[in-house]
């Protein structure tokens, strides 16, 4: 009995990503985002997080890189939650209020690869990164496009190579998640605003979230 040790029959890590993959197989048909015009059902989500992961990783992204997200909260945002962390990868999301010094500032510490923008959002996404020392490698920029915005603001130019809805409409909805080696492994990067001080960062666990969303959810 003292000899038996942790295997896949006896112990599967605890992650939120078993969330999306329950509530797809049993609520498939059920609404899952409504969001003005748009409603998707869980089999959609489910659907549309893999193709964003599967873009993810096509781009080599994967264990411990950090992927950062400067969005309201819009349905691309909330996929993001999952998507990331699908793809093996740590999800950044910077606080929408901050100015260009502090999110340049967030994006260098964090040393992200990747960074989704919305719109509404892209002067100051591409502010932060003109503040990036010249001989550092920047993240790619992804636009998060919003059919009630300008076609301006929702156009390719500066350093932006790709728009969400393109990339989840190519993705490969075949795409297999990455599940966690451990549940220690880590899944999100937060920081502080900076607002008394300099912004201070906080690595949340697969299992942290996982406990955090089940006490929420038994407590409500």
């Amino acid at each position: 009995m003292m000899e038996m040790k942790p295997n896949a029959a006896n112990s599967t890590p605890f992650t939120p990503l078993g969330f999306l993959e329950r509530a797809a197989a049993i609520y498939g048909g059920c609404v899952s985002i409504v969001y003005n015009q748009t409603e998707y059902k869980w089999s959609e989500t489910h659907d549309r997080c893999r193709r964003v992961a599967s873009f993810i990783s096509a781009m080599g992204i994967g264990k411990n890189d950090v992927v950062s997200v400067i969005a309201p909260n819009i349905p691309a945002m909330f996929e993001l939650h999952f998507a990331v962390p699908m793809a093996g990868a740590i999800l950044n999301c910077i606080n929408t209020r901050l100015d260009a010094r502090t999110v340049s500032v967030l994006l260098r510490h964090s040393g992200s690869k990747l960074l989704f923008v919305d719109c509404w959002l892209r002067n100051v996404a591409l502010e932060a990164i003109s503040l990036l020392p010249a001989n550092e490698a920047k993240p790619g920029l992804v636009l998060i496009t919003d059919e009630y915005e300008s076609e301006e603001s929702n156009a390719l130019n500066g350093d932006f190579s790709e728009r969400y809805d393109e990339l989840v409409r190519r993705g490969d909805s075949n795409f297999e998640a990455v599940w966690p080696e451990s549940e220690w492994d880590p899944i999100v990067l937060n920081y502080t605003s900076g607002t008394t001080s300099a912004p201070k960062g906080v690595v949340l666990s697969h299992r942290g979230v996982f406990t955090m969303a089940v006490d929420v959810r038994f407590n409500c």
